[in-house]
């Protein structure tokens, strides 16, 4: 269980305003005959990740496929910083969460995002989004469950509450298995949850929170569904894959999910091809810890090509 660091009640004002993203979607909301309570229309989905040139979901988002998705489970915060840095995105990943159902080891939270963002309750503006919602056919007053009914397999509900512990819990035992029975994944949210007993009890059901309190959420408006949102210093976007491992979460930008991937595999074989020179003493640290030679990278590719997979080395990598 990792320690929330800043992320709790103290937080300062700056965390409270609306984020650029936010200020955007609100200016965006009359526009008529939108979805996902007015904020953003499909077009302008497809626009912003314009990047994906794949499958999207009706409502705009990318679809990363399953098979990809499957590929990027064994993926390490490492491997992807290490692609995402080299192509412009240095800010994809956020530590310091605790977590239901995460064993250390153990099976990864990945899939895609589903984003929300929160801001604290005013109430003009919350008549406001209760009487958009009804448009929509949304009838129910517990918005964060506005989120959860737009959910499908292998999504993962992202949610920007900002830092909020106390009052700030998006979901109890009874929404964590309504979560489940639809995506099958899990949670992230910046804010609290509660119930962690129950919540517990949900087999597979994976949660990154900022903290636990057994309040409900009280004095909260959601703002946007699926629109750019702010988790601690990472953005991130409806569709980008959401990906754990024992220091935090990253999140993989829908167009660069099969670089990442490969990347990470050819990395995870050039570990597995270095341990095993090192056990036969083929090669000594220092060999495998520089650039190697291309007679290294020669064998190392046959090698790879015995194990089955179709990562290949360059000579200049």
């Amino acid at each position: 269980m990792f320690d929330p660091g800043p992320h709790r009640e103290d937080v300062t004002q700056m965390r409270f305003a609306f984020t650029a993203a936010t200020l955007l979607a609100a200016l965006l909301w009359c526009a008529p005959a939108q979805a996902q309570l007015g904020l953003f229309n499909n077009d302008m989905r497809r626009a912003m990740t314009r990047d994906w040139k794949g499958e999207r979901f009706p409502d705009g988002r990318p679809k990363v496929p399953d098979a990809l998705l499957q590929r990027m489970k064994t993926v390490s915060a490492e491997e992807a910083w290490g692609t995402l840095r080299r192509h412009g995105y240095r800010l994809q990943f956020e530590p310091g969460w605790q977590t239901i159902n995460v064993v250390s080891g153990g099976e990864r939270l990945v899939g895609r995002a589903v984003t929300a963002v929160f801001v604290p309750q005013r109430p003009d503006f919350n008549d406001f989004v209760i009487e958009m919602a009804a448009k929509e056919g949304k009838t129910s007053r517990a918005q964060n469950t506005w989120v959860i009914d737009g959910l499908v397999k292998d999504d993962v509900m992202v949610v920007d509450l900002f830092g909020k512990i106390k009052d700030g819990t998006i979901i109890g035992d009874n929404l964590a298995t309504m979560i489940m029975t639809r995506a099958g994944t899990g949670l992230v949210v910046d804010g609290a949850v509660r119930d962690v007993t129950g919540i517990m009890e949900i087999k597979g059901f994976k949660v990154f929170a900022r903290g636990f309190d057994p309040s409900a959420l009280a004095e909260t408006t959601l703002a946007g569904i699926n629109v750019p949102i702010r988790i601690g210093n990472a953005t991130v976007l409806p569709g980008d894959i959401v990906i754990s491992d024992p220091s935090g979460i990253t999140f993989v930008p829908a167009h660069l999910a099969e670089k990442v991937a490969d990347d990470s595999e050819l990395t995870q074989l050039r570990d597995r091809w270095g341990h095993q020179m090192l056990r036969e003493q083929k090669y000594n640290s220092g060999q495998i810890d520089t650039q190697w030679t291309p007679q290294m990278i020669e064998e190392f590719n046959k090698w790879a090509e015995a194990q089955g997979s179709k990562m290949r080395m360059k000579p200049r990598e």
